[in-house]
C-alpha cells in the first residue's frame, strides 16, 4: 500500500517513503528527467488510481486524433474527486519555485557524470507541466515543461498536469542533470487531453483557435512569442535613445482619420453617438508635436474593417513617430536602425533567411525612386508621359498588357489621375520583385494626402515606403503643416471616396435588391476638424513615420503568415 501513502495528503504535497525518484536536466535541450525505481510503486498507483490503468494510460498518451475527449475528461474528472476524497486540492494556490529548467543547467554545467551534491546546501523547487510520457520496462518518465525548458518526472499524475517537485542536484552516470525528488504536488489536474507528442498540434485552423494548445503542443510557437516580445523591447530601446518620448492617443475616436481604410464603428450609450476604432495614430500624434512635444511615439493596436490574409489581420500593431524640425530623409536612417537592431537582437546576424530567400540587411540600403523603379521593370517612363490620361493607359497597356489578368488590367483602367496610374503599375509589377530592402520615394501626391509637396517636383510628395520581401514594412512623410493645403487635400479625398461610394451602388433592379455593391466603398469617411484646428495654431516641420510590427516579426522569425505572430488572430466562425 506504499502507494496509497504517496497520495493520502493533509495538503497537497506528497513526500514518497521507500521510491528513488530522480528528475534529470538533459544536456542539449534544457530537458529535466524523472526516474522511478520502485516497481511497487507502479502497482500501488494502479491499484489506488483506476485512471493509470491501461485503458488511462492509452486515452491520455495516444493522439487526440484517436481518443474519445469526452471519456478522458469524465476520467480525469473522477480524479479530481478522489483527490480531494483524500484531502488533496487539485488547484492549488502557490508553489515556491526556486529555478528554472534553464537556470539549473547554466548554474550546474560543470558538475561531473555520477556526482550528487548535499541536498541541504543544493536543495532546489521546479514546477511544469507534463507534456509527455515514455516507458522502459520498470522505468516510467514524464516530461514536464516549464517556461525555460522541459523536466521529466514519474509520478501519479498525467499528461497535461501541472507539477511542482523539490529536492536535491544530481548529475546520473549517463550525464543527465537531476533533481533527487524528496517531494512534489500537483498544482492544476489538466481535464482534456494534449495532442500526441510525435505529431503535435497539425491542424492549422485548430492550431490558430486554441492557440494556448498551440503552444504546449509546439514550444516554437512560444519561441516565436518570446521574440516578438524582444523586438518589442529593441524597438523601444532604440527610439528612446534617440530621445523620443513614448505617448498614448485614443483608439475610440470621433473621426476615422490618419489612412484611408474602413473603420470598425461602435456607439458609445452614453454620448449617444457613434466612435470609431483608430485605423492610424498620426493624427493625435502630430497633435502632440504642436502641443510642444518634439520627438514622440506610440506603439499600438490598430483596427480595419478590412480583408484577412497572410498580411493582413483586422487588428494589428504599428509604430508610429514623429520628430519635429526634420524631414524624410531622417526616417530612412531611423528604419534602418530599427530593422537591423531587432535583428541583431532576435538572430544575431544581419543576413537572415526568409522563406527560403536570403535578404541582406547590411546598411545602407538602396533608395530609388517610384519613376526610376517602374522605369527599370517595366520601361515606361512616367515623366514622359503627357497629361492625357487615356494616352497614358494606352502606353502602359501596351508595353505590360502581354500577359497581364483581367483583374490587373482593370484596375489600371479605372485609375482616375496619372498618379494612381504610375502606382498601380508599381504595385503591380515593381512591388513583388523588392525583396532585399529597398526605400521607395517620391510617391504621387494624388496618393499621399498627408506628405509634404516636393520641394523639387511637382505633383510628388516627399514620402518613402520601405519593401523587404515584396511587402511594405514602413510609410513615411515629411509632413504636410499648412492647414490650408491639408484641409483642400482631405476635403478632395472625403469628395472622391463620396463619388466611388455612390458609383458602388447601380441602379435597383425590379426586385429591389441593389447590384454591384463595392463592400469596400461603404463606409462614411468623415473630415477631422479638430485636427484641422490644430494645425492652424501652428505645426513645426517634422517627418513621421508608420513601422508595422506584426511583418517586422514575421520576417525576422521566417514567419509565412501573419497569424503565425500574432497570438490570438481574428477568424471566421468554427461550423
Amino acid at each position: 500500500m506504499e502507494g496509497l501513502k504517496v497520495w493520502r495528503l493533509s495538503s497537497s504535497i506528497a513526500r514518497p517513503s521507500n521510491l528513488r525518484q530522480l528528475f534529470g536536466l538533459g544536456t542539449s535541450s534544457g530537458l529535466v528527467r524523472c526516474l522511478d525505481n520502485g516497481a511497487a510503486a507502479a502497482n500501488a498507483t494502479n491499484t489506488r488510481f483506476p485512471s493509470r490503468n491501461r485503458r488511462a494510460s492509452t486515452s491520455t498518451s495516444t493522439s487526440t486524433n484517436t481518443s474519445d475527449r469526452e471519456a478522458v475528461r469524465a476520467i480525469r474528472l473522477k480524479k479530481v474527486e478522489q483527490l480531494r476524497s483524500k484531502g488533496t486540492e487539485p488547484y492549488g494556490y502557490k508553489w515556491d519555485r526556486s529555478h528554472s529548467a534553464k537556470e539549473l543547467q547554466e548554474i550546474y554545467k560543470d558538475l561531473n557524470n555520477g556526482e550528487e551534491l548535499d541536498s541541504e546546501s543544493h536543495h532546489v523547487s521546479i514546477a511544469g507541466r507534463i507534456v509527455a510520457r515514455r516507458a522502459f520496462g520498470k522505468l516510467a518518465f514524464l516530461t514536464l515543461r516549464d517556461d525555460s525548458g522541459t523536466i521529466q518526472l514519474k509520478t501519479l499524475v498525467d499528461i497535461g498536469d501541472i507539477l511542482g517537485a523539490s529536492g536535491s542536484i544530481k548529475r546520473t552516470e549517463k550525464g543527465e542533470l537531476s533533481v533527487k525528488v524528496d517531494s512534489f504536488s500537483i498544482l492544476t489536474k489538466s481535464l482534456l487531453p494534449l495532442p500526441d507528442k510525435f505529431h503535435g498540434l497539425t491542424d492549422i485552423d485548430k492550431r490558430y483557435r486554441q492557440r494556448y494548445v498551440d503552444m504546449i503542443a509546439n514550444p516554437e510557437v512560444a519561441d516565436i512569442f518570446r521574440k516578438r516580445a524582444k523586438i518589442m523591447r529593441e524597438i523601444r530601446k532604440t527610439v528612446e535613445s534617440r530621445g523620443f518620448v513614448e505617448v498614448e492617443t485614443p483608439v475610440l475616436q470621433g473621426a476615422a482619420g490618419g489612412a484611408e481604410a474602413r473603420p470598425f464603428v461602435t456607439y458609445h450609450n452614453s454620448l449617444g453617438r457613434d466612435l470609431y476604432l483608430r485605423i492610424a495614430t498620426e493624427l493625435h500624434l502630430k497633435r502632440m508635436l504642436v502641443g510642444g512635444f518634439e520627438k514622440v511615439y506610440e506603439i499600438g493596436r490598430i483596427f480595419r474593417n478590412e480583408g484577412i490574409s497572410t498580411r493582413h489581420n483586422p487588428e494589428f500593431t504599428t509604430i508610429e513617430m514623429y520628430e519635429a524640425y526634420s524631414d524624410y530623409q531622417s526616417m530612412m536612417d531611423m528604419a534602418e536602425e530599427i530593422v537591423t537592431q531587432c535583428a541583431l537582437e532576435v538572430n544575431g546576424k544581419l543576413t537572415i533567411d526568409y522563406q527560403g530567400t536570403e535578404i541582406q540587411l547590411q546598411r545602407p540600403w538602396r533608395r530609388e525612386t517610384m519613376h526610376n523603379l517602374v522605369k527599370e521593370v517595366t520601361g515606361v517612363d512616367f515623366t514622359e508621359l503627357e497629361d492625357d490620361l487615356k494616352v497614358a493607359k494606352d502606353v502602359v497597356l501596351k508595353a505590360v498588357g502581354l500577359g497581364l489578368d483581367s483583374k490587373d488590367k482593370s484596375s489600371i483602367e479605372a485609375c482616375p489621375s496619372l498618379g494612381h496610374l504610375l502606382n498601380e503599375v508599381f504595385e503591380i509589377f515593381v512591388e513583388p520583385k523588392l525583396l532585399q530592402p529597398t526605400f521607395v520615394l517620391d510617391y504621387p501626391i494624388e496618393i499621399s494626402p498627408l506628405a509634404k509637396p516636393h520641394r523639387r517636383h511637382a505633383g510628388l510628395t516627399e514620402r518613402f515606403e520601405l519593401f523587404i520581401c515584396g511587402r511594405e514594412l514602413a510609410n513615411a512623410f515629411s509632413e504636410l503643416t499648412d492647414p490650408l493645403d491639408q484641409r483642400a487635400r482631405l476635403e478632395e479625398q472625403v469628395r472622391q471616396h463620396n463619388k466611388k461610394r455612390a458609383e458602388a451602388v447601380s441602379v435597383t433592379d425590379g426586385t429591389g435588391e441593389k447590384k454591384n455593391i463595392d463592400e469596400d466603398s461603404m463606409y462614411e469617411v468623415t473630415l477631422d476638424d479638430d485636427f484641422l484646428t490644430a494645425l492652424e495654431y501652428g505645426m513645426p516641420p517634422a517627418s513621421g513615420m508608420g513601422l508595422g510590427i506584426d511583418r517586422l516579426v514575421m520576417l525576422l522569425t521566417d514567419s509565412a503568415s501573419i497569424r503565425d505572430v500574432i497570438a490570438f488572430p481574428v477568424l471566421k466562425i468554427s461550423q
